[in-house]
């Protein structure tokens, strides 16, 4: 039986490949925030460039010249970029989610991530994972941790 392509065809797309990259913008915490995903995450921050590099500086928003207006971190193999995007409101709707290998360090992330945040589900057992907690962290981000369960897979 032959397999059926999964490959969509897009004319005049020059990439065979596309990424989807998760962009954050916090309401002038960018800095502070990317350096505390440093810390807790093991994240690296890639580049952090403020709004008075722009060439422009009629462009740069009054009170935003030392602020983030782009910057690039990796958590393990994902990147995540992010910004203290002027007028910008908490994420509300989105989480990320940490996959991690073990309980320990499931319970590791969520004490340092829910410091002086939101809780909506506390760290614990689910029947799909051994840990799950789900919360909002001080700079107004929503995370998932999660150590999962294995699954059965659907036949």
């Amino acid at each position: 039986m032959a397999r059926a392509s999964t490959e969509t065809k897009f004319p005049g797309r020059k990439t065979k490949t596309m990424k989807l990259t998760t962009y954050v913008n916090f309401p002038g915490k960018c800095r502070e925030a990317l350096e505390f995903y440093e810390k807790h995450l093991g994240a690296k921050i890639v580049m952090m460039g403020t709004f008075d590099s722009m060439p422009d500086a009629k462009m740069i928003p009054p009170g935003m010249e030392k602020k983030i207006l782009h910057a690039r971190i990796t958590i393990g193999d994902t990147v995540l970029m992010a910004s203290d995007g002027p007028k910008v409101e908490p994420m509300r709707s989105a989480y990320l989610t940490l996959s991690v290998d073990s309980d320990a360090e499931a319970e590791r992330i969520y004490a340092a991530l829910t410091d002086g945040g939101e809780v909506f589900m506390k760290m614990g057992e689910t029947f799909f994972a051994h840990r799950f907690g789900q919360f909002r962290d001080k700079f107004g981000v929503n995370w998932m941790i999660i150590h999962e369960k294995p699954m059965p897979r659907p036949a």
